[in-house]
C-alpha cells in the first residue's frame, strides 16, 4: 500500500523529502499499471494549465495535474467552498480530442482546433471543455488519458477489486504514515460499507498486529487485506475439485467445467487454462491450478456469466433488414424531458455511442433559413439539422460497422426541406443511400452485411422506389398526410389535425429509399397496398394493443415490412414503456428514450448485449417465418416452445458501492432480486431477504427456480437494491442480458450503474442451472 502525507507547511528539505516519496509512489504506480517511463503520464504528473470553456464569456485558467494514485486527475477550483477538487479516471466514459463537442464548436474559434479537447462523463450530462496552450499539449493531455482509461478497462475483477481496496485505505490512512491504526481500520471498514462491532474489529486487528506494535504496517497490512477479501464460497468450490494432493490437477479441472459449468471442453482447453491463469510456476509445471490461480481464472472473461462467445458479432448478418431487432432512440436531441429541456448534438453522439442504430430528427424552420432540431411546439431548446447530420457522420460508426436509419419528423417549409437534403447529401457523402443497392428496383430488404456504413433515411417520399427516377429538384406538392406521431401532441401542446397535407421537396423525397414512412390501416391493408419498404410507426398504446390481440398478425406484418414503435405524447418526463411485448410481436424499431435511465433503458441495453453490441440482433427463426403460428399469449405447440427450468443460486456479492458518500456512517442492508422478462407466461421475479449493514462480502445462498417456455425470446436480470423499510429501496446496481447468453455454473455478474457504466469493483456470484423441463 502507497500512501502519502498531507502537505502542510515543511522546510524546504521536508519538501524535497515530500515531493521524492510522491514521485516514487507515482513511477510504483505507473509500473504496475504498465506505463512505465510514459511520456505522456509523466507530463500529466507534473500537471498543466488548462482553459475551461463554458461558454463565450466564461473561459477560466486551471492547473490540472495527475495525482500520483495514477487514478484521479485534480485541478484547482476558485469555489469558496471544495477549491481543489478531482474527480477520478474510472467516471470519465471517453475523451475527445479537437472542437468536437457543442460547447467547443460554439465558444471556441475554428483555428483552435488542434488545442481543444473534451472529458466527457458516465454520469453526468455535462462535458468538460479543455483548451490547452498547444496542440502538443492537448495531444499529451488526450493520449495519456485514453491509456489510463484503456487500462482500467483492461483490468479483471480481481485487479479492480485490488486497486478499489487499496485506495480505500490510502484514504483511511488519515496522517499518511503508511500504518494503519486501529481507529484507521475501523474508519477503512466503513469506507468499504461494512459495518462491524467494536470487538470483532479489534480481533482482527489483534489477528494482523502480529509486532504488537498498535499499528499494522507492510506485511501485516497485506495480511489484512488477505483476510478482508477471502472468499469462502471459492475456497469450498475449490476444496470439492481439488482432489490431487489438495490442488486442482488438470483432470480435476476438466471435471468442474464438465461437471459445474457445463462447458463442452476436452482435457486441452483444461491444460490451456492451466497455463493462461496458474500463477505458481511450480504448479504449473506438474500441469496443477492452485486456489490462487483458480480465484484468477474465474474472475476473468471465462468466468462471467455473459458468454464470451456472444461478445463479437456471432449471428448471421446477411438477413433482409426486416428480420433484425434494432436498438432505437425516440427524441434523440433531448437531454432530459420533452417540455423544457435542452437539445443537444450531445444527445446524439451518446446514443450513438452505445450502439443506437435509429435515432430520431424533429426537424422544423429555423431562423436565418436554417433548419433546427427540437420539440416543436414546447420550451426545449434548439440544435441546428446541420450540426447534428456534421456529428451523425462523425460518430454513426465507431461503436457499430451496421447501417443508422435517420428517422425524420418533417415540418419544415419547402425551401428549409431543400436545405435538409442538401446537407444529407453534402454532409453524409457516399454514406447515405439515395438509390436502391446495385441500382436495381429492390423486391425486399438488403441485409446489415450489405448496408455496413451506410445511412438510411426514414421520411415521407412522393414515388415508388425506382432507380431510373432522377432527382432534378423540381418541388412537388405531396398529399400524404404526417405520421401519427407528428400530430400527436398532447398535455397542453398545440397540435395539428391528424390528416393535414403537407408540401414535400422532390430533393427530400428522393434520398428516401428503403424506409417509407405511411399510415397504418390494418395488416390486410398492408399486406395487400403496401410495398415492403413502406413501413408505419405507431404510438405505444396502438403497438401494445395489437401486440395483445394481434399478434400472429404482427409477426407476419414485420417478418417483411419495418415496424416502428415511439412513445406516448403524455409521456412529457421522457419516460419509457416496456420494449419486450412489443419485441415479443416482432418489431424492430423499439424507440426509446436513451436519455432517461429507466428498467425499460436496462432491457434495450441487455437485449443488445449480445452480437458486439452491433445495435443489431437476429429474430429467432418463428418470427421471421410467414408460416410462423407463434403467439406469445396462448403458446400453442410449436418451435418456439421449449420448456426448460432455470434454477438460480444468488450466492454473494463483492464490493457494493456506497449509495451516501458524503455520509461516512452510512451503509448498505443489500438484497437481489432476479428477473424473468419474454412472454407473459415466463414473467417473473424472485428476491432474497436483505443484510443488514455489509456491502462488502454479503452472502445470501438463497436458491430459486423459473418455469421458462419460450428461452429465445427471455431476458434474465439481476437488481441489487438498499433495502429500506420506511421507503423505496434505492438501486445499487443491475445487470441484463439474454437467456441465450447466460453461462452455466458457478459465474461472476458484473454490475451497472443506474445509466449503465460498469461499477468496476462491485459483482455477485451466483450460480445458474438451465436444463430441459421434465
Amino acid at each position: 500500500m502507497s500512501c502519502l502525507p498531507k502537505l502542510g507547511k515543511r522546510t524546504k528539505s521536508e519538501e524535497r523529502a515530500i515531493r521524492e516519496q510522491v514521485k516514487g509512489v507515482a513511477q510504483q504506480n505507473l509500473k504496475r499499471l504498465g506505463l512505465e517511463g510514459d511520456a505522456d503520464l509523466q507530463f500529466m504528473l507534473g500537471g498543466g494549465d488548462l482553459v475551461k470553456v463554458r461558454s463565450k464569456s466564461w473561459q477560466k485558467n486551471r492547473f490540472f495535474k495527475l495525482q500520483e494514485d495514477c487514478k484521479t486527475l485534480w485541478y484547482e477550483s476558485h469555489k469558496t467552498v471544495r477549491r481543489k477538487q478531482t474527480f477520478a479516471i474510472d467516471d470519465i466514459a471517453s475523451v475527445r480530442r479537437g472542437r468536437q463537442s457543442e460547447g467547443l464548436n460554439k465558444h471556441t474559434a475554428d483555428g483552435l482546433e488542434d488545442q481543444c479537447f473534451s472529458i466527457i462523463f458516465k454520469d453526468r450530462t455535462k462535458n468538460l471543455d479543455l483548451l490547452a496552450p498547444s496542440g502538443e499539449e492537448a495531444k499529451q493531455w488526450v493520449n495519456g488519458l485514453d491509456k489510463l482509461i484503456n487500462n482500467m478497462l483492461n483490468l479483471n475483477r480481481q485487479q479492480n477489486s485490488e486497486h478499489w481496496i487499496f485506495s480505500c485505505m490510502r484514504k483511511a490512512d488519515k496522517n499518511g504514515d503508511n500504518m494503519m491504526t486501529l481507529k484507521e481500520v475501523k474508519h477503512f471498514l466503513k469506507q468499504v460499507n461494512i459495518e462491524v462491532d467494536d470487538t470483532y474489529a479489534e480481533e482482527i486487528f489483534k489477528k494482523c498486529d502480529a509486532s504488537n506494535s498498535g499499528t499494522l504496517e507492510g506485511s501485516e497490512i497485506k495480511h489484512f487485506y488477505n483476510l478482508l477479501t477471502q472468499r469462502e464460497e471459492i475456497d469450498v468450490i475449490y476444496g470439492d475439485y481439488a482432489q490431487t494432493e489438495g490442488q486442482m490437477s488438470a483432470g480435476d479441472l476438466l471435471g468442474f467445467l464438465l461437471r459445474e459449468q457445463r462447458e463442452q471442453v476436452s482435457m486441452q482447453d483444461a491444460l490451456k487454462l492451466i497455463e493462461k491463469y496458474e500463477v505458481d510456476e511450480t504448479a504449473k509445471q506438474q500441469k496443477r491450478m492452485t486456489k490462487d490461480g483458480f480465484l484468477r481464472f474465474m474472475n476473468q472473461e471465462e468466468g462471467s456469466i455473459f458468454n464470451p462467445a456472444h461478445k463479437p458479432v456471432y449471428q448471421d448478418m446477411h438477413q433482409p433488414l426486416s428480420h433484425y431487432y434494432i436498438s432505437s432512440s425516440h427524441n434523440t436531441y433531448l437531454m432530459a424531458d420533452q417540455l423544457k429541456g435542452p437539445s443537444s448534438t450531445e444527445a446524439y453522439i451518446k446514443a450513438l455511442m452505445k450502439g443506437c442504430r435509429c435515432v430520431e430528427l424533429d426537424c422544423w424552420d429555423g431562423a436565418n433559413g436554417e433548419p433546427v432540431i427540437y420539440h416543436g411546439y414546447t420550451l426545449t431548446s434548439k440544435v441546428l439539422f446541420k450540426d447534428v447530420i456534421k456529428v451523425i457522420k462523425e460518430f454513426a460508426f465507431k461503436t457499430s460497422e451496421y447501417p443508422v436509419i435517420l428517422s425524420l419528423e418533417n415540418h419544415c417549409t419547402i425551401d428549409q426541406q431543400r436545405l435538409m437534403a442538401h446537407h444529407l447529401i453534402s454532409i453524409l457523402g457516399d454514406a447515405l443511400v439515395t438509390k436502391p443497392l446495385r441500382n436495381v428496383t429492390p423486391t425486399n430488404f438488403p441485409s446489415p452485411e450489405e448496408l455496413k456504413g451506410k445511412i438510411l433515411i426514414k421520411g415521407k417520399c412522393l414515388k415508388k422506389v425506382n432507380p431510373s427516377l432522377s432527382n432534378d429538384g423540381v418541388v412537388e406538392e405531396g398529399t400524404v398526410s404526417e405520421e401519427d406521431e407528428a400530430a400527436d401532441c398532447e398535455n397542453g401542446q398545440k397540435a395539428k389535425p391528424k390528416k393535414s397535407k403537407i408540401k414535400l421537396a422532390k430533393e427530400l423525397s428522393n434520398i428516401v429509399v428503403y424506409c417509407k414512412s405511411v399510415h397504418f390501416n390494418s395488416f390486410d391493408h398492408a399486406k395487400e397496398m403496401q410495398a415492403f419498404y413502406e413501413m408505419s410507426s405507431f404510438k405505444e398504446s396502438k403497438a401494445l394493443t395489437l401486440a395483445e390481440t394481434s399478434a400472429t398478425a404482427y409477426i407476419h406484418h414485420n417478418t417483411e415490412k419495418l415496424s416502428r414503435i415511439y412513445p406516448a405524447g403524455s409521456r412529457t418526463d421522457s419516460s419509457n414503456y416496456n420494449p419486450v411485448p412489443l419485441w415479443n410481436a416482432g418489431c424492430q424499431i423499439v424507440a426509446l428514450n436513451f436519455q432517461t435511465p429507466s428498467k425499460e433503458m436496462h432491457l434495450n441495453q441487455g437485449r443488445f448485449l449480445p452480437n458486439g453490441a452491433s445495435g443489431y440482433i437476429l429474430k429467432p427463426e418463428f418470427q421471421r417465418s410467414l408460416s410462423s403460428q407463434f403467439d406469445p399469449s396462448t403458446l400453442s405447440e410449436g418451435p418456439w416452445l421449449q420448456k426448460k427450468t432455470l434454477n438460480v443460486m444468488v450466492i454473494s456479492a463483492q464490493q457494493l458501492p456506497k449509495l451516501n458518500k458524503d455520509k461516512q456512517s452510512s451503509i448498505v442492508d443489500p438484497l437481489v432480486r432476479v428477473e424473468i422478462y419474454g412472454v407473459p407466461a415466463d414473467n417473473a421475479i424472485k428476491a432474497t431477504h436483505h443484510i443488514d449493514n455489509n456491502g462488502f462480502n454479503p452472502t445470501w445462498n438463497e436458491s430459486f427456480r423459473f418455469q421458462i417456455h419460450v428461452p429465445e425470446l427471455a431476458m434474465l436480470r439481476f437488481v441489487v437494491e438498499d433495502y429500506d423499510a420506511a421507503s423505496q429501496n434505492d438501486l445499487i446496481g443491475h445487470y441484463c442480458l439474454p437467456l441465450s447468453s447466460a453461462q452455466n455454473g458457478y459465474r461472476h455478474v458484473p454490475l451497472l450503474t443506474k445509466r449503465g457504466d460498469v461499477i468496476s469493483s462491485a459483482g455477485l456470484f451466483v450460480h445458474l442451472m438451465l436444463t430441459d423441463a421434465e
